[in-house]
């Protein structure tokens, strides 16, 4: 950290509609171990060059300069970010910066009980878990991979190291786990975990996304109350992406509306890929290079006028653009073309941290 000390308390710099620069998710890795078809359903994938990864140093370095205009949740994501080695010595970089109040973890969770108890003591705050079936067979048709076991094990690790408020993410997909919602409720119950179903999104474009596989906000509430009884919402979510409901017995879970709902106005966060591609919004088609300057020892005042500059040129509302297209019936084409995919690795989700 240079002459900004920690005791400084930024004002958030602010985009062209007023959203602050508050939340980052930061990639560590564009690798997977899984092959969900909902973001990696090709058989082959170009993966980024190891030379361009940035080090745990450079990341800290980098996450120091958006703490300087007001970030301070930071969410690790990848690919899966538990392949990259030693995770739990970012996180210690991380915590250094008092102005960082929260480091989140989203996790496939197949690797997460061989490290849970460093990542606490490093000093990790939370743990999400991605999780979109209960069945053993069917997460081995979705995933490409025989690990629900694993998951499970990494799961149940997440409560006897330490952690609370573990939250599990599930993709609701139509005619795929629409009958599981219920399951699930009571999975995280269980695990005293919070659930929160996601709007199946259209982003990246191999992953033949097409709006009748989406499991809507009101199905989902619809299918839950014919369960549960009546079901009410939770105050306004903020910036949050999740909207939170209650169950009658108080049990809490979340909806990410994010295909039929956009919350682009109240967005916050922005990505960062493991090779130091800066991303402003999820569906965005290019990002800002912060890897070269970075490496060519650029000026702090460089760095933080490069990032301050980019927000507050940010205009991006890209899931609302996306809603837009359903009025002129275009909104099943993809976001991407396939061979546009191919030759840039950044466009695919699971090199931006989804």
């Amino acid at each position: 950290m240079d002459e900004l000390t920690e005791s400084m308390a930024p004002v958030a710099v602010q985009d062209i509609y007023a959203r602050p620069l508050k939340s980052l998710r930061l990639s560590v890795t564009d690798r997977c171990n899984l092959r969900c078809n909902y973001c990696m359903p090709e058989p082959e994938y170009v993966w980024l060059p190891r030379e361009d990864i940035l080090t745990f140093e450079e990341m800290a370095t980098l996450v120091g300069y958006f703490a300087d205009l007001g970030v301070d949740k930071v969410r690790l994501t990848g690919g899966e970010p538990l392949l990259r080695r030693d995770l739990a010595r970012l996180v210690r970089l991380l915590r250094q910066d008092r102005r960082i109040t929260e480091v989140a973890l989203t996790t496939n969770g197949v690797l997460l009980s061989e490290c849970a108890q460093e990542l606490y003591e490093a000093g990790l705050d939370r743990v999400t878990v991605s999780l979109d079936t209960l069945r053993p067979e069917r997460f081995r048709q979705l995933t490409g991979r025989d690990e629900f076991a694993r998951v499970q094990e990494g799961i149940e690790s997440v409560g006897k190291t330490g952690f609370t408020n573990l939250k599990l993410d599930t993709v609701a997909i139509r005619e795929f786990n629409e009958d599981e919602l219920s399951p699930l409720i009571e999975f995280a119950r269980h695990y005293h975990a919070e659930v929160r179903f996601i709007e199946y999104m259209d982003v990246g474009g191999a992953n033949e996304w097409q709006m009748d596989k989406v499991l809507s906000q009101d199905m989902i509430l619809d299918a839950l109350a014919r369960r549960y009884g009546r079901i009410t919402a939770l105050p306004d979510r903020g910036a949050a992406p999740a909207q939170r409901f209650c169950l009658p017995d108080g049990t809490i879970f979340g909806i990410i509306p994010s295909t039929t709902t956009p919350f682009c106005a109240q967005c916050d966060r922005s990505r960062v890929t493991a090779d130091g591609l800066w991303y402003l919004c999820l569906y965005a088609g290019s990002g800002v290079d912060l890897r070269k300057p970075l490496r060519m020892n650029e000026r702090p005042e460089r760095m933080r006028e490069i990032i301050r500059s980019g927000w507050a040129a940010r205009r991006d509302r890209g899931a609302e653009q996306r809603k837009a297209l359903e009025r002129v019936g275009l909104r099943d084409r993809g976001l991407i073309e396939i061979d546009r995919l191919r030759e840039d690795p950044h466009l695919e989700m699971h090199a931006r941290g989804g």
